[in-house]
């Protein structure tokens, strides 16, 4: 468990969900001595994941989506209707796998793949923490695409959901699965300012994450991606 010393930010608290034991532990011993995170619990099946994460309410799951007893979808499902504001990465040992998609349209933050290092499964913890996203842009178009086949014809705009021109820039540059870095590099501006432009966004679309924001912009006909 990483120690908080007194002036620093809260740990972010996670929960850790795999039946592989070894792998399990391991990824449980290796994060609780990263700086900024703490290992609150860790389950090995997906209803004892889910019942955890109602108990513990963490801020970041690492859910595998190959589970007995209930699978990571099934989990992901659960865990974001009881604990919504917990972010969610799917653990994977392929990034071609349907499922992750699945994951991803029900509440995921995104994926990473089980032979990654310590260093990026501990950044990839801060990133969605942090609201932003762990999904590959091929992922993305997929996932815009269908929601454009979803988006109802001839919608008006929703009225009161009006997001400013600069908004809309960032939300797009969301759609194509850039993080918050990229943003700002593209538009000349500081991290803090794309934080803030999606923090907005957010509040104003009523969405609990990037993407769900950006399938929500595409049904309602507020963001054109052609």
């Amino acid at each position: 468990m990483s120690e908080v010393h007194e002036g620093e930010a809260e740990p972010i608290r996670v929960l850790v969900v795999d039946d592989q034991e070894l792998f399990r532990r391991g990824l449980t011993m290796l994060l609780g001595v990263e700086p900024g995170i703490e290992v609150v619990g860790e389950a090995g099946d997906g209803i004892e994941g889910t019942e955890l994460a109602a108990s513990v309410a963490p801020d970041v799951v690492l859910l595998d989506v190959r589970m007995p007893k209930r699978t990571g979808i099934e989990a992901c499902v659960e865990i974001k209707q009881t604990v919504p504001s917990a972010k969610i990465i799917m653990l994977t040992v392929s990034d071609e796998e349907a499922d992750l998609y699945e994951a991803v349209k029900n509440g995921a933050s995104g994926y990473l793949l089980k032979d990654s290092s310590i260093e990026e499964v501990a950044q990839a913890v801060r990133v969605v923490a942090d609201g932003q996203s762990l999904i590959s842009p091929s992922m993305a178009v997929k996932l815009i695409d269908e929601f454009k086949q979803m988006s109802r014809p001839e919608r008006d705009p929703v009225p009161g959901l009006r997001l400013t021109e600069r908004e809309l820039e960032v939300l797009r540059l969301v759609a194509k699965g850039l993080n918050n870095r990229d943003i700002a590099r593209q538009l000349y501006i500081s991290e803090n300012t794309v934080k803030n432009h999606v923090r907005n966004m957010l509040e104003k679309l009523q969405a609990h994450s990037r993407m769900e924001a950006v399938m929500y912009a595409v049904r309602e006909k507020l963001l054109d991606l052609d």
